[in-house]
């Protein structure tokens, strides 16, 4: 050691002499300052030899001895050579950003939320899938799991933009909200006032109205990609038969129990006769097989429409399924009309409308989808084929259907989404106890009007629900004590070419005493979208949000 500090100190004083040291030297007596002794150059070269001295002895002493080289054992396989850094393979999944301080509250729920999404994920072989939650206005978990890119090896974050498909619906349901409180849009008066190129219609000879509020709930009797009205009447009264059958046979239990539970040979011969007779109606009645939406041509268009109004030309001259406010039936191309009547109401295009809107709710990443814009984070979307390979989706254009289902967005936009929702819900409640609270960007009155079930109508992915206005309600019930408890929620889910999408708003349960010292939005929301399409994900957002409501409850 001590040659090496030597070494070190000669060089220093024999190099700095002639070169950095006689520079600094002239520098320092031109500054005016007293004359450096001969002496300064060895000291500053024993102090560097000291620093390198004690990082090498240091690094001695963090050394080990290398274990001798062990013989190779005959029965045990020859393990592969590690792959080079550039090479080894991406985790399936991996948190993408650092877990905030207030989401370690929320740890329980997480793992549990974690483990249920890798459970769907591999039940339907979905690449990627993106999942956020927040509780009471602020986010607590947002993470990806698996490809955005599967070619590429892209993983999924939670900044990964997707189709939102159906969610486009509640967006476009904000924009209608803001014209009517304006007062520049009746939701009640003929589409035909705001938009007269789409022709007055009939049903079975009799002269009917189609009215915006009826379009939003999907009681217009517009198809939607469907075009055989045969298939659709059929398959709807198939439906109904099934229904009724099983109103009758939960009326027959419940007659069975009021009398006690009594049954003879008539009664099992009556009841028998019922059953074989509804399996009979059943028969005769089964609808023709339907296609489903992923089988339907319209669905895959790559035509390029300017605006709303050139859209119309698909479906606007096809008569009405149904009498309008009869019967639902689900249809995107209703919203397509909206589109129309949002920019005929508010004077802008209708994109540059709801870009108006996003830029209010901060949601900054939420655009419609085109194909030539570079779109940061921008997932590829995919499908098994017939032989149940993973393959790209055929290229489409949803410019047809900008309002029923075709945006691009994130977890965490949703999320913003929802959260201003709640706050205009929940805000009139919390309006005695706090008056400094700012307004919703919808007032209260609105949001209790878009989600209050709409009579007449269903809610396909919870059937204890109904329709509302964009969005699907369950409304809360408890039929016994210490049994099951249905809670409110509000939810959409989406389905596009490639893309599957929900987002859930669990409102807090609140009370006269439980609003004070707090503040709206209180309640969790959840989105979670996947590049793959025919994923029900409402179940799936529900467990999550009950597993966060349920560690927000236990908190002191």
């Amino acid at each position: 050691m001590y040659r090496l500090l030597s070494a070190v100190t000669n060089r220093a004083v024999t190099h700095g002499s002639c070169a950095w040291g006689g520079g600094r030297r002239a520098a320092h007596q031109r500054a005016g300052l007293p004359p450096l002794g001969p002496g300064w150059v060895g000291g500053l070269g024993l102090g560097l030899g000291l620093a390198l001295g004690v990082k090498l002895a240091g690094g001695l002493r963090g050394a080990s001895p290398a274990p001798p080289t062990a013989a190779p054992d005959p029965e045990t396989p020859p393990q592969a050579e590690p792959l080079p850094p550039q090479e080894q393979p991406l985790a399936q999944w991996s948190p993408q950003t650092p877990t905030p301080p207030h989401s370690r509250r929320f740890a329980r729920a997480i793992d549990r939320s974690r483990d249920l999404l890798h459970r769907i994920k591999d039940e339907v072989g979905a690449p990627g899938i993106v999942v956020g939650v927040s509780v009471d206005g602020k986010e607590v978990w947002s993470e990806g799991l698996g490809y955005a890119d599967v070619e590429n090896r892209v993983p999924c974050k939670p900044e990964t933009v997707m189709r939102i498909a159906s969610i486009s619906k509640s967006l476009t349901m904000v924009a209608i909200a803001k014209l009517w409180e304006a007062g520049k849009l009746d939701l009640d008066i003929p589409v035909q006032y705001y938009v007269p190129e789409f022709p007055e219609k009939e049903y079975e000879g009799e002269k009917v109205s189609v009215t915006t509020r009826l379009l939003i709930s999907h009681l217009s009797g517009i198809r939607h990609y469907e075009k055989d009205m045969k298939k659709v009447k059929e398959e709807k009264a198939y439906k109904a038969l099934k229904m009724m059958k099983g109103t009758m046979e939960s009326d027959q239990e419940k007659e069975l129990k009021v009398k006690g539970g009594k049954s003879n040979e008539k009664n099992d011969f009556a009841k028998a006769k019922i059953e074989q007779d509804n399996e009979a109606k059943g028969r005769n009645s089964k609808p023709c097989k339907k296609k489903n939406d992923f089988e339907q041509g319209e669905l895959y268009l790559k035509e390029k429409f300017e605006n709303s109004i050139e859209s119309l030309r698909l479906f606007k001259n096809d008569p009405l399924f149904f009498k309008p406010g009869s019967q639902f039936l689900y249809s995107t191309f209703g919203y397509t009309l909206l589109a129309a009547i949002v920019e005929r109401a508010s004077g802008y295009k209708y994109l540059d409308y709801m870009q108006k809107i996003f830029h209010d709710l901060d949601m900054l990443t939420t655009v419609q989808e085109e194909n030539e814009p570079v779109i940061y984070n921008r997932a590829r979307f995919y499908v098994y084929n017939k032989k149940r390979r993973l393959v790209n989706t055929p290229y489409v254009d949803n410019s047809y259907k900008w309002a029923g289902g075709g945006f691009l967005s994130t977890v965490g936009d949703l999320l913003k989404f929802g959260n201003a929702m709640l706050y205009g819900y929940q805000v009139g409640l919390f309006k005695n106890s706090n008056e400094n609270l700012l307004p919703g960007y919808l007032k209260p009155e609105t949001m209790l009007m878009i989600w209050t079930p709409v009579p007449n109508t269903e809610m396909s992915w919870d059937k204890e629900g109904k329709y509302a206005m964009a969005w699907g309600v369950v409304e809360k019930k408890q039929t016994y004590g210490s049994c099951r408890k249905q809670r409110h929620y509000a939810s959409h889910t989406g389905g596009a070419v490639g893309a599957s999408s929900v987002l859930l708003v669990l409102p807090e349960e609140l009370d006269a005493e439980a609003i004070n010292n707090k503040f709206p939005p209180r309640g969790t929301v959840v989105s979670i979208i996947c590049n793959m399409q025919s994923v029900g994900l409402n179940n799936t957002a529900l467990k999550i949000a009950l597993e966060f409501d349920k560690d927000r409850s236990d908190m002191p």
